[in-house]
């Protein structure tokens, strides 16, 4: 139980224990309510019943005896089967009103039923009347004479007693009940939640210690189902975690000779300015392009970094776009980069959903890596057909026990080591790809070299409207697109 406040109010909120145990007793406490009530009116009506039928058969056997002469002032004996019981007693009531006992015992005071079935009005009458503090039962049944009616009256003293004692015995055993069932509700609910209480405390431990080692799951319960997939969220946490380590890791290794280079070169340039030595114009020179190229490397290497580091989903201008106008736009741009390539392109018209730009860079990046491994003179070459963008070079290949690792980030093969680039080329390239429903393989080209296709979903002809970009799981590294 705890409370909470927003503002100047507050409110009052149960424990979950608590609301199991409190709707428990309710629910028995009203079953037993009803089962009570219903029982004790059926037991009611039972014996109100018999007693009716117990007074008219003995009233009208009363009437056929001539019993009502006593009311002329005859002293006559009343029959025990008429009685029936020490608490019965016999009344003649007239026409006009007028009662008279036939026995001992004060009078009562009929009204109009019992006169009715006097006056021959009524065939007969039973009812409950009061008389000083006590309820009795009387029944009315007319006489042969035509000008009374005989009444049987009995007290209802010993039904309202046994109805009372039956009441009470309801009510005792009806609140042990209600007491059981909460304290039955109460254990449930306790060992029911301790699952959850479990769970929350390993919940609040992750919290605190940030320790993602998945939970233990016990059995295959809805709480099991809901550890299970708190296991599965962990293993996504502790996945990203180490995705965010190993970027930083990497990065920092990958920003280091660059900055050193750079803080050497500076340096040097410092020290002449510094010292009164003057540089040759050649030397000079040589330095501060070799500063203007470490620093263009650490502006596309920052650069690259932040389009892998991107972790939330971001909105992105999404289109159709066609795949092969794609591939145009970045061969042209490749083509100034690397005049002494040849690239050759067969594209065929290819429209997907997508960001444009991220697809350019993509490919860019594709013949990016192409140009750098082939030689002077050589051909790269570049395909769209179906949705397979392919790319094939003309250089040493790639080993087989690389190829697994290509579109790793920062990975570089041994080869590549003293060549320019930070290796994360091809993983934005495979980033790209999963944001838009596809994939990438490496593999060798038929001519020797290497093979690079990217694969996408999407048509061979415009669509007429804009679709939603196709639903796929979130990559390693990447992000899906939304339009």
């Amino acid at each position: 139980m705890s409370t909470s406040s927003q503002g100047d109010g507050w409110h009052y909120r149960r424990s979950l224990a608590s609301r199991v145990t409190l709707l428990t007793t309710m629910a028995v406490g009203l079953s037993v309510a009803f089962v009570a009530l219903g029982a004790y009116v059926t037991a009611r009506m039972q014996m109100q019943s018999a007693l009716d039928a117990s007074l008219a058969a003995r009233t009208q056997a009363a009437a056929e005896t001539g019993t009502v002469a006593a009311a002329r002032g005859e002293q006559v004996k009343i029959p025990p089967f008429i009685l029936g019981a020490a608490d019965v007693r016999l009344f003649v009531v007239l026409a006009d009103g007028e009662t008279h006992v036939v026995g001992d015992g004060n009078a009562l005071r009929f009204g109009p039923p019992e006169i009715a079935v006097a006056n021959g009005k009524a065939d007969h009458s039973i009812r409950t009347i009061s008389e000083d503090g006590d309820r009795y039962r009387v029944a009315a049944w007319p006489t042969g004479e035509g000008d009374a009616a005989l009444v049987l009256a009995q007290s209802l003293e010993p039904q309202d007693n046994v109805l009372a004692k039956l009441g009470l015995v309801m009510l005792l055993f009806g609140g042990a009940g209600v007491i059981t069932a909460g304290l039955a509700g109460w254990g449930v609910a306790r060992n029911g939640l301790r699952p959850v209480r479990r769970l929350t405390d390993e919940a609040e431990r992750i919290a605190r210690t940030e320790d993602l080692t998945p939970l233990t799951v016990e059995g295959d319960d809805e709480i099991a189902r809901l550890a299970t997939a708190f296991n599965s969220m962990l293993s996504a946490l502790a996945a990203s975690r180490t995705r965010q380590r190993q970027l930083v890791a990497d990065a920092g290794h990958e920003l280091r000779t660059p900055l050193t280079s750079l803080r050497t070169n500076l340096d040097l340039l410092l020290q002449a300015d510094t010292h009164g030595v003057g540089l040759p114009p050649e030397a000079r020179s040589e330095l501060l392009d070799d500063v203007r190229a470490q620093i263009q490397e650490l502006t596309t290497l920052i650069g690259d970094l932040v389009e892998l580091a991107r972790d939330e989903p971001l909105q992105h201008l999404v289109e159709p776009v066609d795949l092969s106008e794609v591939a145009d736009r970045a061969v042209a741009r490749v083509r100034r980069r690397a005049p002494g390539v040849t690239f050759a392109v067969d594209a065929e018209p290819w429209w997907l959903i997508g960001e444009s730009s991220a697809l350019e860079r993509a490919v860019t990046n594709l013949l990016d890596n192409a140009a750098k491994w082939s030689p002077v003179g050589g051909v790269v070459s570049l395909s769209v057909h179906n949705g397979v963008l392919t790319v094939d070079d003309q250089g040493p290949g790639i080993a087989e026990d690389d190829l697994p690792q290509v579109f790793d980030r920062f990975y570089r093969s041994p080869e590549s080591r003293g060549m320019s680039g930070s290796g994360l080329g091809l993983s934005i390239v495979r980033q790209v790809a999963h944001r838009h429903g596809g994939a990438v393989s490496a593999g060798a080209a038929p001519g020797g070299g290497a093979r690079l296709m990217m694969m996408l979903p999407g048509q061979s002809s415009e669509p007429s409207t804009q679709p939603a970009p196709p639903a796929v799981d979130r990559a390693t590294e990447g992000e899906r697109l939304r339009p």
